[in-house]
């Protein structure tokens, strides 16, 4: 059963704004709430679906019906409230990640990807906040999200006010840009609500044009199957030939939509030594990481979120990009003859996913 602020001897904006201090106090930049009406864009969502737009995502289709309403997720919820907090390091250049997509002998990982798992890190500080909030107003029901359920959490915190949906799909804010993650705590307290923000987008479609695969294929309209990060992280099996070339040298996920987007000129950084890159991820080289061995990848990759895909798809997405930097006339005689005796020599004990890729990056070696 729901009950009010009322209830908890608090006005409705004495609340607010002791909860948007609390967030900040925990490190969340943003914080805006809003009821469970998901609207239209539940029928998007089974569009996208009956198009086969997930790819070999089942999860999304086998949760629709809990995702199109988060009442179906957590009984009881009458309030979302939506938090933002921003990833980018310090250290992050965004003007030479686009040097690093040109070098074919680096390896490119996404920028919210080189520190610790974002996941951990936001999950453990909404249940600390729903905490507090208990402590404030008294027992209530809740429970915390961060991309770890059946739930349109970026559709709730547009609704919320967070943002709006740029064409590349993902949330924009005139303060951060897109470099932020979400959370949520779905609540049964009719907190008072925000208001969602304009769109800014105007003619812009510069997220569209830079798509290295055109997985952007109509302003707001996203095909998985062809998105490099899920070519690189929920694709289980073969990365399609056809896409291949359009990887270039990134190994886990893409960032050209965001590194393109004019928002992201005012991208914050964040403070928080969790998104500081680990083990020199944001200046690695393929031949390096190349170099590992699957103990190394498991220690090395211990908290992140790039543990999860596995040793196996972690190589397939190395040797797709050796493959590209052989191809590549910027690719000195001397690093060519490298790259092409590791994958050689990496062959024979390569599992059947692996060596599919490794004899197609061989094929665009000219030794």
């Amino acid at each position: 059963m729901s009950f009010s602020v009322d209830d908890a001897a608090l006005d409705g904006s004495s609340l607010r704004i002791w909860l948007w201090e609390e967030s900040a106090r925990l490190g969340f930049d943003d914080l805006r709430i809003t009821d469970t009406h998901l609207g239209e864009a539940s029928e998007r969502l089974q569009e996208w679906l009956a198009e086969g737009r997930h790819g070999q995502m089942e999860y999304m289709q086998r949760h629709a019906h809990i995702r199109s309403d988060p009442r179906h997720l957590v009984p009881g919820t009458v309030r979302v409230i939506c938090v933002a907090m921003n990833y980018l390091p310090p250290e992050i250049d965004l003007d030479k990640e686009w040097d690093r997509l040109e070098d074919p002998t680096q390896a490119v990982v996404s920028m919210y990807a080189r520190g610790r798992d974002y996941h951990k890190v936001l999950r453990n500080r909404l249940q600390e906040f729903a905490k507090s909030i208990e402590k404030k107003i008294g027992a209530f029901g809740y429970r915390v999200f961060t991309d770890s359920a059946p739930l349109m959490e970026v559709e709730l915190a547009r609704k919320a006010g967070l943002g709006w949906r740029g064409k590349h799909t993902l949330l924009l804010n005139t303060a951060s840009g897109s470099t932020f993650f979400l959370g949520e705590i779905l609540v049964d307290v009719s907190l008072p609500m925000d208001e969602p923000q304009d769109e800014h987008c105007g003619t812009c479609q510069a997220c569209i044009d830079i798509c290295p695969t055109q997985a952007i294929t109509a302003p707001y309209q996203l095909d998985a199957r062809r998105c490099i990060s899920y070519l690189t992280i929920e694709n289980p099996g073969p990365i399609p030939v056809e896409f291949r070339r359009g990887m270039g040298n990134r190994v886990y996920g893409c960032d050209d939509c965001q590194l393109i987007c004019p928002w992201n000129k005012f991208a914050k950084r964040s403070e928080l030594p969790d998104f500081a890159s680990r083990h020199g991820l944001s200046d690695a080289d393929l031949l390096q990481l190349w170099s590992w061995t699957e103990p190394e990848f498991e220690r090395r990759h211990e908290g992140s979120a790039i543990r999860r895909i596995g040793f196996s798809r972690w190589r397939r997405n190395l040797a797709v990009a050796m493959g590209n930097a052989l191809a590549s006339p910027k690719l000195e005689s001397a690093e060519k003859l490298l790259m092409h005796q590791a994958l050689v020599a990496a062959l024979p004990s390569a599992d059947t996913l692996v060596a599919e890729h490794i004899r197609w990056a061989l094929s665009n070696s000219s030794i």
